[in-house]
């Protein structure tokens, strides 16, 4: 079980010594996280790693997954969606299905705690079937800068009852919502397997175990296989540099249990890319495995993030921490991470022939990359790793509490 003194040489004594004292008035709290799955995404491993070091602190920190049927989950992936901008035939079975969860999860699930933290729109409506006795926070992962004004004005009458609302850029402040909105980043764990300094010999193994050559130049994507990651377009970009650049194309994402999408999304881009697959110059790959993308972010010469839409983009984080330079969409949250031609590229999401050219320009220039990728690793050291997570919550419920 990892402690906050095993960051020390990561982040220095003087953050370290700032949480500690930031955690003491809260020392004997107990407070609960609540979200809708234990894999998958970020969100849950941001809750891995934050859960455990706040306990080590001396906070009762908990946390505890929503349960649902498939038909909830379908829900709420459309809600996802609109969220971010898609269209929705909003019905009202769909709302009734939707509540119902939240109702029915509520009765066994018990909540005395100090304070409470909702993530996402799955367990929103919980909110409405406890006596609130204490602060109530909505911490919203995804982009709402472009919301469906339909879903929004429907989850907007639960999210009114909370004390607090926290989004990962200033883009998604609502300025219709009269509750308190506070901007934290999301950030990643470097001791976490995923991140974790990795030797030679376990990157050549791994690649090999899950049939990845590296007789070529690797480009990768890691990404769940959801329309807003956009993995046919990256596939688009590939042919694009495979033209002037022999390479290969690792398409690398989990399927999470709140995602019932991703394997229609997957066999879309499976036949887009069927002749680049048989000749393994495009290789899928849907294992749950940290220790595999830690490897791929590692060996690729070039990670790719061409997303439409982007909360905030953890899998840019991961690579940037690993020196690996990255060409990324200039969508949501990946501008606050890259700098244009500073430690990385960003393009417009629907720049395919940009996005190939800043691809090919790297792969040319191992200088320019190298430079790059060093600006990056030390861009997500000062800002975005889990100490800072963890020490923006401590602020947050000092102040509530």
């Amino acid at each position: 079980m990892r402690s906050l003194d095993d960051y020390s040489e990561i982040v220095g004594d003087e953050v370290l010594s700032s949480i500690y004292r930031k955690a003491r008035p809260l020392s004997g709290k107990h407070i609960l996280h609540i979200n809708s799955t234990y894999q998958g995404g970020g969100v849950a491993e941001i809750l891995g790693s934050m859960v455990v070091l706040m306990n080590d602190l001396g906070i009762d920190v908990g946390w505890r997954v929503m349960l649902g049927t498939p038909d909830f989950f379908a829900i709420t992936k459309k809600f996802h969606n609109a969220l971010q901008g898609g269209g929705i035939n909003l019905t009202e079975i769909k709302k009734r299905l939707y509540i119902r969860a939240s109702e029915d999860f509520s009765v066994f699930t018990h909540i005395d705690h100090d304070c409470v933290v909702i993530h996402d729109p799955q367990p929103l409506p919980l909110i409405k079937y406890y006596a609130k006795k204490q602060p109530w926070i909505w911490r919203c992962h995804v982009d709402l800068s472009t919301s469906n004004s339909l879903v929004w004005d429907f989850l907007k009458k639960f999210i009114l009852r909370y004390d607090q609302v926290i989004v990962s850029s200033e883009k998604y402040q609502r300025k219709d919502l009269p509750v308190d909105q506070r901007i934290i980043h999301p950030a990643i764990d470097p001791l976490s397997p995923k991140n974790m300094k990795i030797s030679g010999k376990m990157i050549s193994d791994c690649l090999k175990k899950f049939g990845i050559p590296t007789d070529k130049p690797l480009l990768t994507q890691i990404s769940r296989f959801d329309r807003w990651k956009d993995p046919e377009g990256v596939v688009q970009v590939f042919k694009q540099v495979k033209k002037e650049v022999d390479c290969r194309l690792v398409l690398c994402g989990s399927m999470a249990a709140d995602d019932p999408e991703g394997w229609s999304i997957f066999e879309r881009v499976e036949r887009k890319a069927n002749d680049l697959i048989e000749s393994k110059d495009v290789i899928l790959i849907t294992s749950e495995n940290s220790i595999l993308v830690n490897a791929l972010q590692s060996a690729s010469s070039v990670v790719i993030q061409k997303s439409t839409r982007e909360g905030f983009g953890l899998t840019v984080t991961e690579a940037l921490w690993k020196g690996t330079p990255v060409v990324a969409s200039s969508t949501g949250g990946i501008p606050l991470q890259i700098r244009d031609g500073e430690n990385g590229f960003l393009v417009e999401a629907s720049d395919k022939k940009g996005f190939a050219r800043r691809i090919v320009q790297l792969l040319r220039d191992p200088d320019l990359a190298d430079e790059m990728g060093r600006k990056g690793r030390e861009l997500v050291r000062e800002k975005f790793l889990i100490t800072r997570l963890v020490s923006d919550y401590l602020d947050l419920i000092n102040d509530l509490l």
